[in-house]
């Protein structure tokens, strides 16, 4: 599983310029899954997610986690966060979940967020999106379960 978090004041996601999901404070998450992946994996990296120090103390240190916080989670979909760019100038997706096995573990991973006391909005997976977000920062995270 590959995550993509951006801490953020606020966040929207639209579906034919319709909003769908939408929060304040807390973490923009972009989420890939890989074909190894599994429940275990979406437990592990939503520990990850929420554990993690990167929010500003009352002294401006990144010292508090977003469970800490209060902040939520925008969760997005993003297969390609697969992409292999490796050959040519077209990239390829095919180290990608497959579509059934990605929807299931991305809804899993955003219960195991909201299992952990996250309130967890969510973009429409599969669908054409746009997000809108202000960077907080910025601080941008790069998880992925291989090296975590």
């Amino acid at each position: 599983m590959r995550l993509l978090l951006q801490r953020v004041t606020h966040a929207k996601v639209r579906v034919a310029g319709k909003a769908v999901g939408a929060m304040g404070p807390g973490l923009m998450v972009l989420v890939g899954v890989g074909p190894q992946d599994n429940e275990a994996t979406c437990r592990q990296m939503a520990d990850k997610v929420v554990g993690l120090r990167i929010f500003r103390d009352e002294q401006g240190l990144t010292n508090l986690a977003l469970g800490e916080t209060g902040g939520g989670v925008l969760a997005v979909s993003q297969f390609t966060l697969y992409a292999d760019t490796s050959r040519g100038r077209r990239p390829s997706f095919i180290r990608a979940a497959p579509p059934a096995l990605a929807e299931s573990l991305y809804d899993a991973f955003c219960l195991e967020l909201e299992r952990r006391g996250i309130r967890v909005a969510r973009g429409v997976f599969g669908a054409e999106m746009r997000v809108e977000l202000e960077n907080d920062g910025p601080m941008t995270i790069w998880l992925d379960s291989e090296g975590t």
